[in-house]
């Protein structure tokens, strides 16, 4: 029986990849203080079988908090929690990302004090928070100085530095999911008219300053951005979608980065375009793509050259073991979307490997 192209070693000048079934980051909320615990370190550890795992976004900085329960990688205690979880995933012979988060104006008034949550611009949107005292319409957010936006640039030098003693193999930029440089980049969300808005170049410095300051700490090859055109969460849009997301893949192409992971749907509805053929033709680092995809149209998207890698989500929640399961084409455990953000080692750690 030929061998998917999935469970194929994927090989870089500074990794080897051990298959092609990567883990996708995920919000799990199960970090009580913003602190990664013994827990934490379980479940990564249980899906360290994954060729990357990237872990679930966490905060650069106090100012970026915008859930609950989710840990953060800016205090000495933070980093001993994720150096728990990194130590585990590497003596079951896994590599992980951290992934570098800040929410923006997805935050709350519940996590600071009373204050607003800070943006590129003060324009009113619709989402929810996921606060202490559970989901709560967003607020409009108050407009970012050009003194805090230097300063939260440093606050991503330092989140790498933090993610570099925790021991981590990497670090990954968030730039998706309408969390803040996605918030800077598309011009419904960037109303600026200042350096960090207007342009393209001007919407895109804030992710690129971001991803520069990674970069100055891990190298470009072990630094990961992660990229969402086509997902409106948080309430996100942009005039010209393409040419906009465009210009970021070959900024980021221009500074080699190592990894690009691209989020677009596997279907888009008709008379949608699909983005991810060009990126790929515009990005010669490894290009992973996410939403959506199965074995079946993971292998193929490997199989046509449309992707390096895939990054799987929900199917690794219920599912430690994924890359055996593709192996043998087994039954795949299907989730308990009640406990995805909420709870103990229940729809947590308490999923089984095969048999």
């Amino acid at each position: 029986m030929t061998e998917l192209k999935l469970l194929t070693p994927l090989k870089t000048e500074t990794f080897e990849f051990k298959n092609r079934v990567f883990m996708a980051p995920m919000t799990r909320a199960r970090s009580p203080n913003h602190v990664a615990n013994d827990l934490t370190a379980r479940y990564y550890a249980q899906r360290a079988t994954a060729g990357l795992i990237i872990s679930e976004g966490t905060q650069i900085s106090e100012q970026a908090i915008g859930w609950t329960n989710t840990a953060g990688i800016h205090t000495a205690e933070q980093i001993e929690g994720w150096r728990k979880v990194t130590r585990a995933v590497h003596d079951a012979g896994g590599l992980i990302f951290a992934q570098l988060w800040h929410t923006g104006r997805a935050s709350h008034p519940d996590f600071h004090g009373g204050a607003l949550p800070v943006a590129p611009s003060a324009v009113p949107f619709n989402s929810q928070a996921f606060t202490p005292e559970g989901p709560k319409p967003t607020v409009t957010p108050r407009a970012m100085t050009l003194d805090e936006i230097q300063s939260t640039i440093q606050d991503y030098g330092a989140a790498a530095r933090a993610a570099k003693a925790a021991g981590f193999d990497g670090v990954e930029v968030h730039g998706a999911n309408g969390y803040l440089p996605a918030q800077f980049l598309e011009d419904g969300s960037n109303k600026r008219t200042d350096a960090y808005g207007g342009s393209v170049e001007n919407r895109a410095r804030f992710l690129l300053e971001a991803t520069d300051a990674a970069i100055r700490v891990f190298g470009t090859s072990r630094v990961s951005v992660r990229l969402s055109p086509r997902i409106p969460y948080n309430d996100m849009g942009d005039s010209d979608l393409e040419g906009t997301y465009m210009f970021a893949v070959e900024a980021l192409e221009a500074r080699k980065v190592g990894i690009l992971h691209f989020m677009e749907p596997a279907q888009l509805r008709e008379g949608l375009k699909l983005l991810a053929p060009e990126a790929r033709k515009r990005f010669s680092g490894l290009f992973v793509v996410n939403v959506g995809y199965d074995r079946e149209s993971g292998e193929r998207a490997i199989a046509t050259g449309l992707a390096d890698a895939i990054t799987f989500g929900t199917l690794f929640i219920s599912n430690p073991d994924l890359p055996e399961r593709f192996r043998q084409n087994a039954a795949l455990a299907p989730s308990d979307p009640s406990s995805y953000y909420v709870g103990d080692e229940r729809g947590y750690t308490d999923y089984p490997p095969l048999g």
